[in-house]
């Protein structure tokens, strides 16, 4: 097929760039024939579950469960600001179950993560969390609690601030995102 014909192609389907015609070939088998993940409205990879998407709140340029081996449980609510990366097996967990029936989820606060952030592979983001714009959070991190104000590098277990990022250059790389 010719780069043209590619292109008219992606433009006609809205697809990403950056994605693999098979990526889309395999969203739909899964997604569409066995129903895996039927629920979400972009698409996913294969090997990722997205649990209650109606209760998941997505930015612009946003997709989360793109990349392989993602679990998001948006039970108690998930909200992703424009532009934020979840990278590869990343655990985004809105609930948790009751300590004594292990079928119920117990009623909490949901997940917010702004925008501009970006989630390395294997992290996993608990209950209750907030974290603010342009918030990167280090592989294989564990986030149990809230670091609002963003515009920094949090890594470990459980995370801690191991960077403060330039907010004036992050506004300016924001602005041109626009």
């Amino acid at each position: 097929m010719s780069k043209n014909g590619s292109y008219l192609i992606r433009k006609m389907f809205r697809l990403r760039n950056e994605m693999s015609i098979g990526f889309y070939l395999a969203d739909f088998w899964f997604r569409r024939i066995l129903r895996q993940n039927s629920g979400v409205g972009w698409a996913v990879h294969h090997t990722s579950t997205i649990r209650c998407p109606e209760r998941l709140v997505r930015g612009i340029g946003t997709f989360p469960g793109d990349s392989p081996g993602v679990y998001i449980n948006a039970q108690n609510g998930i909200t992703i600001g424009d532009h934020t990366n979840v990278g590869p097996n990343v655990g985004i967990i809105s609930a948790n179950h009751d300590l004594v029936n292990n079928d119920a989820y117990i009623p909490g606060d949901g997940i917010k993560i702004g925008r501009h952030c970006w989630l390395g592979m294997g992290a996993i983001i608990l209950p209750g969390v907030c974290l603010g714009d342009f918030t990167i959070v280090g592989a294989g991190a564990i986030v149990t609690k809230s670091f609002d104000e963003g515009y920094c590098v949090i890594a470990g277990n459980p995370a801690s601030v191991i960077k403060q990022l330039n907010r004036t250059e992050c506004e300016a790389f924001a602005k041109s995102k626009q």
